[in-house]
């Protein structure tokens, strides 16, 4: 089953794609954007291309584990990716993974590969999604439980 792990942010995306048996997460691509419309526009397509089966969105809650105006924003529009995709849209914690990823390219950077600032800011946010899609396929990252949700955003609406 593939899965595609979708880090959001306000003007960039990551995507990370897993292979065919749900095993291995690889960066998959930054998309840049100027919306969430936009957003939606764009990932809609690699949905279809790659045939992915369900989608992991990484909510960015604060480190409190409360909700704030970014989490509350990757929740409607995982909402609307669902509606439009018709694919099942699970939620993880993601705080930490744009540090732990930025930590990953520094240590390729020490261990000889060629990244210049320009690529890693390129490559940030797809190896951010491919770090929560990881562990989330190793089992290390559960997703979110449905009414925890919820009652978080104030909504009795399904998930």
């Amino acid at each position: 089953m593939r899965t595609l792990g979708i880090d959001l942010g306000t003007k960039r995306v990551g995507l990370a794609l897993s292979d065919e048996g749900g095993r291995i997460a690889t960066p998959l691509e930054v998309l840049t954007i100027s919306s969430p419309e936009q957003a939606l526009q764009k990932v809609l397509p690699v949905i279809e291309n790659e045939g992915v089966a369900r989608v992991v969105l990484g909510l960015p809650l604060n480190m409190d584990g409360t909700f704030g105006g970014a989490a509350l924003a990757a929740l409607s529009w995982g909402r609307q990716l669902a509606a439009k995709s018709d694919k099942t849209v699970l939620y993880v914690d993601e705080r930490l993974s744009s540090f732990a990823a930025e930590q990953s390219l520094i240590d390729r950077k020490k261990a000889g590969e060629k990244l210049t600032r320009r690529r890693k800011k390129e490559q940030l946010d797809a190896v951010a999604a491919a770090a929560f899609l990881q562990e989330f396929l190793d089992g290390r990252l559960q997703p979110l439980d449905e009414k925890w949700l919820a009652r978080q955003c104030g909504s009795t609406d399904n998930f």
